[in-house]
């Protein structure tokens, strides 16, 4: 074994521990215990699973079939939590219905493993298998991103700052984009994609402790519960006449550090509730709004 390929599989291996680590830390460690919270220690254990996959097989090229069987299926259910747990932030996730999106994948897959073992069909896995379990877990990356587009939106704005948990949600889904093209496009069995998988791991060991250093309520009780809920008429013409009294008769824009947790106190709601009237309604983020009187305004002066 030389060199290059001690520091694929050590890389691949450290992945895999990091993983792992954090996913113990999220389902039996974080102060407030919710779904959120067991969504993302799935997700990184099924990813650690691949990974540990990978690492015992190019440590051992004989390795039980029935560990390859495993490591391959892990894969499945990559994507469904990685969707649940963007869900889980940005939207409400009632009752039981996160079920419907891992029952099926998992009972499909052991069927499959039992009728077709990987041991006996590994033409099958390779031909089908393996590929439509990359499909679904495409599928849910894209539906992921869907969840996420308010975070892409401000992302791509030159006038909002990303907070912290969208920091967070996106590094998890970019670095889970990354590694599901690292196996798509190579081999199943690649190690390069250990390496990515590292990487993404050990990217968010250190984001986490960053962001766990600046005490502030991580990690994550306080979740982005907007994404799936339209603001109905008569709230939205509400909001937009308390907005109008406040910004003009107030003139609340003319504080410089003025804030969007300023307003939504003045309006008496939710400072979510009015970040989604603006971008939703109005197609503007709060300071693209707030500049906009402030221009309005220094015109009438001149």
């Amino acid at each position: 074994m030389d060199f290059d390929t001690q520091l694929i599989f050590l890389f691949s291996a450290l992945g895999a521990i990091n993983g792992l680590f954090l996913s113990a830390y999220f389902a039996f460690f974080t102060k407030r215990n919710n779904k959120s919270n067991y969504f993302l220690a799935a997700l990184l254990f099924v990813l650690s699973i691949r990974i540990i996959k990978s690492v015992f097989f190019y440590f051992n090229p004989h390795l039980s079939e029935i560990f390859i069987q495993i490591g391959i299926s892990a894969c499945a259910l990559i994507g469904p939590f990685l969707y649940l747990y963007t869900k889980s932030l940005m939207a409400e996730n009632k009752g039981l219905r996160w079920l419907l999106h891992i029952l099926p994948i998992s009972l499909i897959v052991c069927v499959l493993g039992i009728t077709y073992p990987y041991l006996s069909y590994h033409i099958l896995w390779s031909k089908f298998i393996i590929p439509v379990i990359h499909l679904v877990w495409l599928l849910y990356i894209i539906l992921a991103g869907i969840q996420l587009k308010i975070v892409f939106k401000n992302f791509f704005s030159k006038d909002s700052t990303l907070k912290d948990i969208e920091v967070w949600m996106l590094s998890i889904y970019l670095g889970i984009a990354v590694i599901w093209l690292g196996y798509t496009v190579g081999s199943y069995t690649s190690y390069i994609v250990g390496m990515l998988s590292f990487l993404f791991v050990f990217y968010l060991v250190i984001l986490f402790w960053i962001l766990k250093r600046k005490r502030k309520n991580l990690f994550f009780e306080e979740n982005i519960k907007y994404a799936d809920k339209k603001i109905d008429f008569e709230e939205a013409k509400s909001i937009a006449i308390d907005l109008f009294i406040v910004m003009q008769e107030k003139r609340i824009f003319e504080n410089p550090n003025l804030k969007l947790a300023d307003v939504s106190k003045e309006l008496n709601i939710q400072p979510h509730n009015l970040s989604q009237y603006l971008n939703d309604n109005l197609g503007k983020s709060f300071p693209m709004f707030v500049n906009k009187y402030r221009i309005e305004n220094l015109q009438k002066l001149r």
